[in-house]
């Protein structure tokens, strides 16, 4: 394998954010942020949630549950990594499921 193949198959580090709103009527409570973390942490990349002008680490269930996001809450998500568009997309597509899935 060449050195050019190799840079070619290896993923550049990037940035990516996404702002999300919170839509479950209970917000992201308990039960929505340990399925929250445990996506986050199927991605290489550092990811955080930015609420208020705090920076909140995203593969941690107490700083998820820090950043406070009831519902209607607006976050910013960010990643930094190989997979970091992918992540704040999928995050955001999750977030999103929380609220079809709201309990009545």
């Amino acid at each position: 394998m060449t050195p050019q193949t190799f840079r070619k198959q290896k993923r550049e580090p990037v940035f990516a954010q996404r702002e999300v709103r919170i839509t479950n009527r209970l917000g992201l409570h308990a039960r929505p942020a340990a399925q929250f973390v445990k996506c986050v942490r199927s991605f290489r990349s550092e990811i955080w949630i930015v609420n208020e002008g705090k920076k909140y680490s995203a593969d941690s269930l107490i700083d998820v549950l820090r950043a406070n996001l009831d519902c209607g809450a607006t976050a910013t998500l960010e990643a930094y990594g190989a997979d970091a568009e992918e992540a704040v997309d999928r995050l955001g597509e999750l977030l999103a499921e929380f609220h079809e899935h709201d309990e009545t």
